[in-house]
């Protein structure tokens, strides 16, 4: 049997009626784990990328082609769907369009495109600028041709920071969701919303499925909450990586306050007889 397309696992996703979690990578090691945890669809997170690559914060310094490499590599390494964040698509219309092409040739399922001005910032920090609802429905469209021209399955997510951008507001937010439905996307994820009663009028609101980004600003609801709201996709951008940076941390600190300990009894430290090894083997897992 022939192995089910990125992007046709990732539609069907978004397509059942029912919520599912993506949590984030940012190699492949951290992506095969998140597979072999069980999860059926992970996201290549930009906050992460940025930090882990070049020690800086998600301000916009990532490249097209830095997100194009490393999502080649976490593609080739999982069986289950990527779903990556492509900032703002790295430029114009015209930028949008190769940024699609070769993230659709990397093997993703799909990628969100966001409305913010270059350069952008984190979703959850002030001083957010917007590009013209115009604009950013424009890149939809465009994102849309090379989609319908190269993977019709391939899914586009349409992130606005309508809500939390300077002089925004939920309506901003709402106006720019259904602009970009129109243009093409798949989904939208509206970031920064700050209130159930605002989750759940953006998802009544709104002819296509909703991602909700728990975190930052927005409420720490529970899954069955959101399910009953009317989410369909929950995105955990940074935990995993949070979690192995504290990790890295506390490794750090312990080793160099006792340089005479042996690297075994550090890792043992963690309480589990944990073997790297099973997770640089195709087919290795948890």
């Amino acid at each position: 049997m022939s192995k089910l397309k990125a992007s046709t696992a990732m539609r069907r996703l978004v397509r059942r009626d029912k919520i599912f979690i993506r949590p984030g990578c940012h190699d492949a090691l951290s992506a095969r784990m998140a597979a072999a945890a069980g999860f059926e669809a992970i996201g290549m997170s930009g906050y992460a990328v940025s930090v882990s690559l070049l020690g800086q914060p998600d301000v916009g310094l990532i490249t097209m082609s830095e997100t194009v490499r490393m999502c080649r590599y976490i593609c080739n390494a999982v069986d289950i769907p990527v779903m990556v964040d492509a900032d703002t698509g790295y430029g114009g219309v015209d930028n949008v369009m190769r940024t699609v092409d070769e993230v659709i040739k990397a093997g993703a399922g799909g990628l969100f495109i966001e409305d913010q001005v270059d350069p952008k910032r984190c979703g959850h920090v002030a001083g957010k600028r917007l590009i013209s609802i115009a604009e950013g429905a424009a890149k939809i469209r465009a994102a849309d041709k090379v989609r319908r021209e190269l993977d019709e399955d391939f899914v586009i997510m349409a992130r606005t920071d309508g809500r939390g951008a300077l002089g925004g507001s939920f309506q901003e937010s709402l106006d720019r969701a259904r602009a970009f439905t129109d243009a093409g996307a798949d989904i939208i994820f509206p970031e920064g919303l700050v209130s159930v009663e605002e989750i759940g009028a953006m998802v009544a609101a709104t002819d296509v499925p909703i991602s909700y980004n728990r975190t930052g600003v927005s409420p720490m609801l529970g899954l069955a909450d959101l399910e009953r709201l009317g989410v369909r996709m929950v995105a955990n951008a940074t935990g995993a990586f949070k979690a192995s940076t504290r990790a890295l941390v506390d490794y750090s600190v312990d080793y160099a306050a006792d340089h005479a300990a042996d690297d075994a009894g550090q890792i043992g430290a963690t309480g589990t007889d944990f073997d790297l090894g099973r997770f640089l083997r195709p087919g290795g897992g948890i």
